[in-house]
């Protein structure tokens, strides 16, 4: 429900290009540290990701790009995997929004670039971190981390609307664990599904203790308040009134977004999930019409 109600939003602020799909990922050597300070270093993958979209949105394209960014933090085993996915639209507003400027059909920026720049601005805000006393972590680890590849993935450019708007609930509304994925509770263990991504995508199995699978669930508990689905460039809250709106203009739409269609929660439900909650549960052919909930009875009357 939550999922289809944010992507009702999310529909009118489409644009009528491609997207491209990108994912930083942090290395594993970091995890502890993350893990130890998770507010922190969230924001710093935030604000490092987006600062250096934006930075290559200025020098290659000459424009403000536009960016959703989706925190993800497991691997298929429910493993510490902290990782960014990105959706781009293909090109950027111009400084002086006067024009729309298209990137290529296939290539938004290079990926080893954008690793090497995502690397240094990651390690240098850490750095200022430990400067400052909030975290600790050995100098020396800090270099070893610097001559590491660090992993920017692009993925296939995406076209259609309904395509990226699957891919937005695809990324910005999952949990670690999907209820399908456990197959059985048995002796004390919990047995998942998982894709293999190292095998060519094949489907597998595993098998965890209970307090193992318990600890793992919980690595990917977020801090409070902490928002996991943010936006930068002309799609920034702050700047998107009235930046969106151009954009629109210079595609050749009508500048203002289209209306939301209002949904009840009920019709919500009854397209998700083909349940019409107005049915009799009973016969399941009358309708349904709550008139009054009767009182419970005190357990000792027996009346």
């Amino acid at each position: 429900m939550a999922k289809a109600q944010w992507l009702l939003k999310q529909t009118s602020e489409l644009l009528p290009v491609g997207y491209f799909h990108l994912v930083f990922t942090l290395p594993h050597q970091l995890n502890a540290l993350i893990l130890a300070h998770k507010k922190i270093l969230f924001a710093l993958l935030f604000k490092v990701v987006s600062e250096t979209l934006l930075d290559f949105g200025c020098t290659r394209l000459g424009g403000t790009v536009g960016i959703t960014a989706v925190l993800h933090t497991w691997d298929q085993t429910l493993k510490d995997h902290f990782h960014l996915h990105c959706l781009i639209p293909a090109g950027a507003l111009a400084f002086d929004q006067s024009r729309w400027i298209k990137a290529r059909r296939n290539f938004l920026f290079p990926v080893k670039a954008l690793s090497l720049v995502f690397r240094a601005k990651f390690l240098d805000g850490v750095k200022r971190c430990v400067d400052r006393g909030k975290i600790q972590i050995a100098s020396e680890r800090l270099q070893q981390l610097r001559k590491k590849n660090w992993v920017v993935y692009a993925k296939k450019p995406i076209g259609s609307p309904q395509t990226v708007l699957d891919y937005l609930g695809r990324y910005t509304h999952r949990v670690a664990l999907s209820n399908d994925r456990i197959l059985k509770l048995h002796n004390g263990q919990v047995t998942l599904s998982y894709r293999d991504r190292r095998d060519g995508d094949r489907k597998k199995i595993i098998a965890l203790d209970a307090h193992e699978f318990i600890r793992r669930f919980l690595l990917h508990v977020l801090p409070d308040g902490f928002m996991r689905v943010r936006h930068f460039g002309f799609l920034a809250n702050r700047a998107k009134k009235h930046a969106l709106p151009q954009c629109r203009r210079l595609l050749g739409l009508n500048p203002a977004l289209p209306e939301i269609p209002k949904r009840t929660a009920r019709d919500l439900w009854l397209e998700l999930s083909g349940i019409d909650l107005t049915r009799c549960p009973a016969c399941r052919q009358g309708t349904l019409v709550m008139i009054a909930e009767l009182p419970k009875l005190c357990p000792w009357d027996s009346s």
